[in-house]
């Protein structure tokens, strides 16, 4: 089954890097699991509402550069046709190839959060800063 980004999800990719958003385009294309854009670029004062309710563990965050978005994957939990977002951390696993194929592809290093040792973040993705230096 072939999936597209919403309108929203297009809108959401505004203000992020071009090599991220050539990334999560291709990855649309190729994936199993439809997925959407939940956040892109954020400001100081969403940054400092996520730490406030735990969500994040810095002010310094790539998405306020640009640097990272949060793609959440949609599953048809009950058969009807009708998809919505999951938080469920097998649906991330599932979903993470893809977006790793298709950053190989563009040529793309990435640095997933489900990957991380401590505070792993399913939804995030971010341009690796050995390749793409954090301002």
């Amino acid at each position: 089954m072939a999936y597209r980004l919403s309108q929203t999800s297009l809108s959401r990719l505004d203000g992020v890097h071009p090599d991220l958003v050539r990334v999560v385009k291709h990855a649309i294309t190729i994936t199993q699991i439809d997925f959407m854009v939940l956040e892109g670029l954020r400001t100081i004062a969403r940054q400092r509402q996520l730490v406030k309710q735990g969500a994040s563990q810095t002010l310094r965050s790539k998405h306020l550069t640009g640097h990272a978005v949060d793609l959440v994957p949609f599953i048809d939990t009950d058969g009807d046709g009708d998809s919505e977002i999951s938080w469920h951390w097998p649906h991330y696993h599932k979903l993470a190839p893809f977006i790793k194929q298709a950053a190989k592809e563009c040529e793309v290093a990435l640095s997933w959060g489900g990957d991380w040792r401590s505070f792993k973040d399913g939804p995030h993705w971010e341009l690796d800063p050995k390749r793409y230096p954090f301002p």
